[in-house]
């Protein structure tokens, strides 16, 4: 995370750098197509206005005039039609001037040196301490004829302001730099909680504390990173569960059957008992075959969006199939089922879908209460079929509502009946009945009795007209 800051602060730093060499040059195009003009036209309206101040006091001492105007704050440079020339003010840095030059100010013409300056940056334009970047116009006092070039002296009239911007440059680059390392600490400060709250998740710590009260996208994933933990902590706890669930399931008939083999191997047994293990131990085979069956279409489910062959089919003959199918267990556990199932021509995979209504009915048997009832309802509109299942068996608590649909979750196992099964039914038939963009319900109180409540889209197939 240190690389990231360093890097952060040197991207930062180099913006500001590449952003001040811009504006550097914006700002030196607008001095060379606006500025420099207008700095010329102001000089030689100054150079103009001194002139005409000789002109109209042809008795002012011109060297003297021209001293005092030098202190005033200008580089001034007198050249006479003889060539003899002085300087007034601070002196020139560099003192070329072409010969041609002074000859056309001596002949009347005016030099316009400043607006002439070869296009250099600003800083070199406009301090450049030369006699060229100068403006030169003719005098003419007491009958000789002069070139009088004149500009102002930067350095007398703005050293002050040279060290007021440089000290202002110094403080705004110094300040921006600090203030740069420590707002990039503070945004960087939350990366590095969540890059240390990631080592600990690798490390199979799901317990971190991450909540922020930022409001910017940092807060967003810092609040994201902390629920997908909680996520994941739920997850481990359920693959924890899964393991546990899994084994004991697995275990328990693998048991049975051992136990059951070791028994038939004793030669005495006579054939009705020997017939009974042989029934149990094929119970259990059963049992492990459902189990392995169920696990492997929960995993199809899971990896396989195109799993669905969606077909036309009678719904109704479908879930009175399934209901002559139990009949016998029901007669035999004293209960009583009634429905209520019209003609219903459904399109989805009619094999799935009675892997969800196999579950429901089943379970309403099997968490019934002796002699309790069963009712099973299916309805159709224009644009959903519903399918109702209400038991009046031992209900279950609203905590526990919330986790049903999970995978090997079953209800409190102090409640014997409950424990019955693999706890993958309901989970397959949320994912079945997801699969057709459908919506299962369940409404429970707990000694009352529990309702499943299917609603299912219809969609017609692309072939129907």
């Amino acid at each position: 995370m240190k690389s990231f800051y360093i890097k952060y602060v040197a991207m930062t730093v180099c913006i500001m750098i590449i952003s001040s060499v811009i504006a550097f040059l914006v700002c030196n195009i607008y001095y060379h197509h606006a500025l420099k003009p207008d700095n010329d036209q102001k000089n030689t309206e100054i150079a103009q206005s001194i002139t005409a101040y000789i002109d109209n006091h042809p008795d002012v001492h011109l060297e003297d005039y021209l001293e005092n105007i030098a202190q005033v704050g200008y580089q001034l440079y007198l050249v006479d039609a003889q060539g003899e020339d002085t300087f007034f003010g601070s002196s020139f840095r560099e003192t070329a001037l072409p010969g041609q030059t002074k000859k056309r100010v001596l002949s009347g013409s005016i030099y316009h040196g400043i607006a002439e300056f070869p296009n250099q940056t600003f800083v070199t334009g406009f301090f450049a301490n030369e006699l060229q970047n100068t403006i030169g116009v003719p005098i003419t006092h007491q009958g000789e004829s002069y070139a009088l070039f004149i500009r102002p002296d930067i350095k007398l009239l703005f050293n002050e302001m040279h060290w007021l911007f440089a000290w202002l440059l110094l403080l705004t680059i110094t300040l921006s730099v600090l203030l740069v390392l420590f707002s990039t600490k503070y945004l960087v400060k939350p990366i590095s909680r969540l890059t240390k709250a990631t080592k600990k998740i690798a490390d199979g710590t799901f317990d971190v504390s991450l909540h922020s009260k930022r409001k910017d996208e940092l807060g967003e994933l810092t609040n994201s990173f902390a629920s997908m933990a909680n996520k994941l902590g739920q997850m481990e706890d359920v693959r924890k569960e899964f393991i546990s669930n899994i084994s004991h399931d697995i275990q328990s008939p693998l048991a049975n059957i051992k136990g059951y083999t070791n028994i038939l191997e004793d030669h005495s047994l006579d054939e009705r008992d020997r017939k009974e293990y042989i029934d149990i131990i094929n119970g259990e085979i059963t049992r492990l075959s459902s189990l392995t069956k169920q696990l492997l279409l929960l995993a199809s489910l899971d990896r396989d969006q195109d799993i669905l062959k969606k077909k036309s089919f009678q719904l109704d003959q479908q879930l009175k199939e399934l209901i002559r199918h139990y009949q016998w267990l029901i007669n035999e556990k004293g209960m009583m089922l009634s429905y209520s199932l019209p003609d219903i021509v459904f399109y989805g995979d009619p094999s799935l879908l009675h892997t969800v209504w196999d579950n429901l009915l089943s379970n309403a048997i099997k968490y019934n209460k002796e002699n309790g009832s069963i009712m099973m309802e299916a309805r159709e509109t224009e644009e959903a079929v519903t399918i109702i299942f209400e038991d009046s068996g031992i209900g279950i608590s609203s905590e526990e509502i919330k986790r049903i649909f999970d995978r090997f979750y079953r209800v409190d196992a102090s409640r014997t009946r409950a424990i019955e099964g693999s706890g993958l039914g309901l989970s397959i038939a949320a994912n079945v009945v997801q699969l057709h963009e459908g919506e299962i319900t369940v409404k429970s109180t707990v000694e009352t009795g529990t309702v499943f409540t299917v609603q299912l889209p219809k969609k017609r197939h692309v072939s129907e007209t």
